[in-house]
């Protein structure tokens, strides 16, 4: 499969211009609409002096507006690269610095936090959502003439926490994009015309301007599109609007499941519900499979496209933990430290290679070499193959927190605690955490004079709000270390496994 998602715009607006390409919340586009509006949005941007490569960056909740501001940057050839709204102005200027936008798309509401950064870097022109996309809409524009690409280009940038603290850009080429959702559309037949996926999670991630925008168009399908992720308008939404799919981490489908209604209504139209990020807890997939939909664990990671393999319908109930062998053109393997293939049943790295797997980091050359080697991507994440090669996630050698369905560096939360007058020793932990699945926990060295609640405003003004910890732990000794010097993040995991339970939360 080849192309790019303007082609498959642009075709679908043609064949079934009358088909709804995106519902968000109740107000539908079609793809007649869709197609000019974007071509209004790319003929602006190409007037502000956007060309082909240029990097054009969206900051902004979930929007028709901001789906469209998307596609019309990948009409004049751009590359967009998101910014996670929730982050503040010094984290947004680390990633205007990496990527170096032309144009930065904002709320209204978030215009004074990218004003603090445009005051910093005047090197981008700011353009609202509101005020530059939506007039825009309901007028046939001319239609934008794409520049020709190749299909090794660029056209989206992800970026996704590093445990070294700052973020790395993933790249999506369109042959990553086109071959991940080819593959995907030969496991997971689509009807034509007929996915419709649900969308909770937020657009700057892979779950949305990947496998919600791109997926989508490609597929000329309706993207069921929420502001955010409320279970009761989830819910409704699902029955009410037919939705096909649905993917997200664990949290996502216990909460949907405890909505009143719940257990009488009927979703067997779900044909496809992904669950990743965490393991599936057994009660859940019961709770669901009694509702006709089988939960099916995947694992991936953006830098394979996303998703690199799902547990088989089949086989999903009798295997909650298992996360399936691999795609049709997706191969896994698990490595010992040597690089050797371990022994069925034995932990050891997982490596992946497919079709959605990036090019490289964006301008981080020490970060690519150290993940993609003889063409295989080195996850940083711990599992295990059976006789069968059937693959189980067991940890992750990163310390990455996934908290509601979002990635957290303890790291950065590390740097900035670190940062305080007096703290000498700092390590950030997962912990348990009933809403969110994991939430981090702060192990400080006891300072004198040094409490809890400055902890959290320090990181309040450092950090974005789901980053600063939930719970911050003082300990009077120095904490464990390895042979090496390293703070023994093991020894901590297992001493506070309990900290939800003997420790109140701090926010």
């Amino acid at each position: 499969m080849s192309g790019t998602v303007i082609d498959a715009l642009t075709y679908w607006a043609r064949t079934v211009p009358d088909q709804p390409a995106i519902d968000f919340a109740g107000d539908v586009v079609t793809y007649r609409e869709l197609d000019t509006w974007a071509d209004g949005v790319a003929h602006d941007l190409a007037a502000r002096g956007v060309t082909a490569g240029d990097r054009v960056s969206y900051l902004g909740v979930n929007s028709l507006e901001w789906c469209v501001a998307a596609l019309g940057a990948m009409k004049v050839g751009a590359i967009s690269a998101p910014f996670n709204q929730r982050m503040l102005a010094g984290e947004l200027t680390v990633l205007v610095d990496d990527c170096e936008p032309t144009v930065v798309y904002c709320d209204a509401a978030l215009r004074s936090r990218l004003d603090e950064v445009h005051a910093e870097r005047p090197t981008f022109q700011v353009a609202d959502f509101d005020a530059d996309v939506r007039p825009l809409r309901g007028i046939t524009h001319s239609p934008f003439r794409t520049p020709l690409s190749d299909q090794s280009d660029a056209t989206a940038i992800v970026f996704t926490s590093g445990t070294t603290g700052k973020p790395k850009g993933v790249v999506f080429t369109h042959a990553t994009i086109a071959g991940e959702m080819h593959e995907w559309s030969l496991m997971e037949p689509i009807e034509q015309n007929k996915l419709r996926p649900l969308l909770v999670l937020p657009l700057f991630t892979a779950a949305g301007i990947i496998w919600g925008i791109s997926r989508t168009v490609l597929h000329g399908g309706t993207l069921l599109l929420q502001p955010g992720f409320d279970p009761e308008a989830a819910l409704r939404v699902m029955k009410d609007s037919r939705a096909t799919t649905l993917t997200g981490p664990p949290i996502l489908f216990e909460q949907i499941s405890r909505v009143p209604g719940f257990d009488g209504a009927d979703l067997s139209h779900l044909t496809t519900a992904h669950v990743g990020g965490a393991r599936v807890p057994s009660a859940l997939v019961g709770t669901w499979l009694a509702r006709g939909v089988q939960l099916r664990q995947i694992y991936g990671q953006t830098e394979i496209g996303g998703s690199a393999t799902a547990m088989p319908r089949h086989e999903a109930a009798d295997h909650p933990d298992k996360c399936g062998f691999g795609g049709i053109f997706t191969k896994i393997r698990v490595v010992d430290a040597d690089g050797n293939d371990c022994a069925p049943g034995e932990v050891g790295q997982i490596l992946l290679r497919g079709p959605g797997m990036m090019p490289g980091y964006w301008r981080n050359e020490d970060a690519t070499r150290a993940a993609l080697i003889d063409g295989w991507l080195h996850t940083g994440d711990l599992g295990k193959l059976d006789e069968n090669g059937y693959l189980t996630f067991v940890d992750r050698l990163k310390d990455m927190i996934i908290s509601g369905g979002l990635n957290i560096s303890p790291a950065e939360i590390e740097q900035v605690v670190n940062r305080m007058p007096g703290v000498e020793e700092v390590a950030v932990i997962s912990v348990p955490d009933e809403k969110f699945g994991e939430t981090p926990a702060a192990i400080v060295k006891k300072v004198e004079g040094l409490t809890e609640r400055d902890i959290v405003e320090h990181c309040n003004q450092h950090l974005a709000d789901y980053k600063v910890p939930r719970y911050v732990v003082f300990v009077d000794e120095g904490l464990p270390r390895m042979a090496s010097g390293k703070i023994s993040k093991r020894d901590l995991r297992e001493t506070y496994s309990d900290v939800p339970q003997t420790y109140p939360k701090v926010r």
